[in-house]
C-alpha cells in the first residue's frame, strides 16, 4: 500500500468515487441522400427536418432493439407500451425550452411526425397550451426546495406509478422513450446533453448542423454533407451488443430515409 502524493492525492480530495452512469458518444452520418429526401418533401410542400428523420431513425432502433424501450424500476424492466419520441422546442425566441411527446414515431411517416409536432409546438409558442401554461407558473412561482419535492412527486406519479393525472395536467411517461433535440438550428456543429434524473429515458440525442467535409467515397476524398450527432446513454439499459444493433439500425435509416417513407403528396 502507498500514500497517494501530489495531483493524485488533490484529486481524491475534491472528488468523490464516480457513480453517473452516463456515456457519451458521436456519430458523423453522410448525409447526401437525407438532404436529398429533406428537400424533396419540402418541394412537396411538407416541412420536414433533418431532426424529424433522426427522430424517426431513433424510434425504429428502440423497435429493433425492445430492450432498450423499457423503463426500469430497481431491479426490474418493464417494456413501455409504444415508441414515443420527446422533441426538445425552443421557445421566447430560444431563451425558453420546453418539448412535445409524439405517439408510435416507429410506425409513422416523417411527415406526419413534422406535422403534428409543428401543431403542438406552435401551440406552446403561442401559449395556448393550457397545461404548459399552468405548470410553467407552478414551476415559476415555487421556491427551489419545494419546486425539487414537486419535481420529485410528479416523477413518482408520471414515471413509477405510470399514471395519468389530467386535472393536473401529468401524464404517464412525459418524456417517452428517448428525447431528440437540435443544436444546428443555432448553428452549433455539435454537443452532448446530461440525462436527469427525472426523464427516465435510456438516451438523449443532440443533432448538430449539416456541414460539407471531406469525405472518402471510392478511394477518393470528396465533399459530402454531414450530419453530426451527439448522444447521452444511461450505462443501466444497455451494453456494448445494444448500442451496436441500436446503430446499425439508426445508420440504415439515415443512409436512405427513402426506402422507409411513403413517397410525399403534395400539401394543399
Amino acid at each position: 500500500m502507498e500514500q497517494l502524493r501530489g495531483w493524485r492525492r488533490v484529486a481524491s480530495a475534491i472528488w468523490s468515487a464516480p457513480s453517473d452512469p452516463q456515456i457519451y458518444g458521436s456519430l458523423d452520418v453522410e448525409a447526401t441522400a437525407l438532404v436529398r429526401f429533406v428537400e424533396r418533401v419540402r418541394a412537396a410542400g411538407h416541412h420536414v427536418t433533418p431532426t424529424h428523420l433522426v427522430g424517426r431513425a431513433v424510434a425504429r432502433a428502440l423497435a429493433a432493439v425492445p430492450d432498450l424501450n423499457v423503463r426500469i424500476l430497481g431491479t426490474r424492466a418493464i417494456r413501455r407500451r409504444s415508441v414515443d419520441i420527446f422533441f426538445i422546442t425552443a421557445i421566447k425566441s430560444g431563451h425558453d425550452l420546453s418539448g412535445v411527446k409524439v405517439r408510435g414515431v416507429d410506425s409513422r411517416s416523417a411527415i406526419d411526425v413534422a406535422a403534428e409536432l409543428a401543431s403542438r409546438a406552435e401551440r406552446l409558442r403561442a401559449g395556448r397550451d393550457p397545461e404548459f401554461a399552468r405548470t410553467k407558473a407552478m414551476t415559476d412561482r415555487l421556491p427551489r426546495p419545494l419546486l425539487r419535492l414537486a419535481l420529485g412527486a410528479t416523477r413518482l406519479v408520471t414515471e413509477t406509478l405510470d399514471l395519468d393525472v389530467p386535472p393536473l395536467g401529468l401524464h404517464a411517461n412525459p418524456f417517452g422513450s428517448a428525447m431528440i433535440t437540435s443544436v444546428g438550428m443555432f448553428g452549433l456543429p455539435q454537443g452532448y446533453a446530461p440525462i436527469a434524473w427525472l426523464y427516465g429515458v435510456p438516451l438523449v440525442v443532440l443533432v448538430g448542423e449539416i456541414e460539407e467535409r471531406a469525405v472518402v467515397v471510392d478511394h477518393q476524398v470528396v465533399a459530402r454533407p454531414v450530419l453530426p450527432l451527439g448522444a447521452t446513454i444511461d450505462h443501466r439499459f444497455v451494453d456494448g451488443w445494444h448500442v451496436s444493433k441500436a446503430v446499425a439500425s439508426l445508420r440504415e435509416y439515415l443512409a436512405a430515409p427513402e426506402r422507409f417513407e411513403p413517397r410525399p403528396e403534395e400539401s394543399g
